[in-house]
């Protein structure tokens, strides 16, 4: 069965920096899109940043300019690095993956089809 885990939430101050990580096991990265997303209490998920298999990457408004997507074929590991961070990057932070193969980032930091999601890491900004 797939699997995604994701390391590297944790509490930070406004302006620092954090790098997530997300492991995948039984699921190679290539020909699938592969992106996060995150979730604070009381609003619906967003999209936050996707890398599809040709390398191409979008973001969310919100966080173009200030965070990175990356990935690492050969350990089958995704990254966000996130810079600047402000207090309303506060949430849950899941790491996802299109279930097929050949599907593609899309503007907005989304990918194309169903996907595979991480239990997710805590990120809190505080002030």
């Amino acid at each position: 069965q797939a699997q995604l885990v994701e390391s590297g939430g944790g509490s930070v101050q406004a302006g620092g920096s954090l790098r997530l990580s997300c492991a995948a096991s039984r699921l190679p990265f290539s020909g699938r899109c592969l992106g996060w997303s995150r979730q604070s209490p009381g609003k619906e998920r967003e999209a936050v940043a996707s890398i599809d298999t040709d390398g191409r990457t979008y973001y969310s408004d919100s966080v173009e300019a200030r965070f990175t997507i990356s990935k690492d074929n050969a350990k089958n590991t995704l990254y966000l690095e996130m810079n600047s961070l402000k207090p309303e990057d506060s949430a849950m932070y899941y790491c996802q993956a299109s279930m097929g193969v050949w599907r593609y980032a899309k503007p907005g930091g989304s990918c194309e089809g169903s996907l595979h999601t991480g239990p997710g890491t805590q990120v809190t900004v505080s002030s």
